[in-house]
């Protein structure tokens, strides 16, 4: 059983992008693959991600990573360490048209240590379909 804090009023003050990774997710995932599936590629409004500092990977509600935002690019337009094309497209089954992928690195320790094993539940509604949810952007 995987220990986190609950809190259901945390304050998220930065802009912040949260993405719900859980179809991908997986406890043995290493450091690069969690940062391969939270980067990309996501249908995300290009003029609202440019405000976007920060992202969330959130598994099960929780918050499992965050990463700053360095640069957002069209779909499939940066490399990948982790997962292919192939991969990424369901072979080929999902476009990319309208699709974005960030490249960033992990955020520094004083924003990670804020929202961390977080829950940000109180964020979606019961039965919310989307996995994204911008904050202050």
């Amino acid at each position: 059983m995987e220990y986190h804090s609950i809190m259901k009023n945390i304050q998220i003050d930065e802009a912040v992008l949260i993405i719900k990774v859980s179809k991908l997710f997986q406890l043995t995932l290493s450091k690069d693959e969690l940062y391969e599936i939270t980067r990309g590629v996501w249908r995300v409004s290009s003029s609202r991600c440019e405000k976007v500092e920060y992202v969330f990977s959130v598994h099960k509600e929780v918050v499992k990573e965050v990463y700053k935002v360095n640069t957002w690019h069209p779909a499939l337009t940066t490399k990948y360490q982790t997962r292919t094309e192939k991969d990424i497209t369901l072979n080929g089954e999902i476009s990319m048209n309208g699709r974005w992928e960030f490249l960033g690195h992990v955020a520094e320790s004083m924003i990670r240590d804020k929202y961390i094993n977080k829950s940000v539940s109180f964020l979606f509604s019961q039965g919310a379909a989307n996995p994204l949810k911008y904050v202050n952007c």
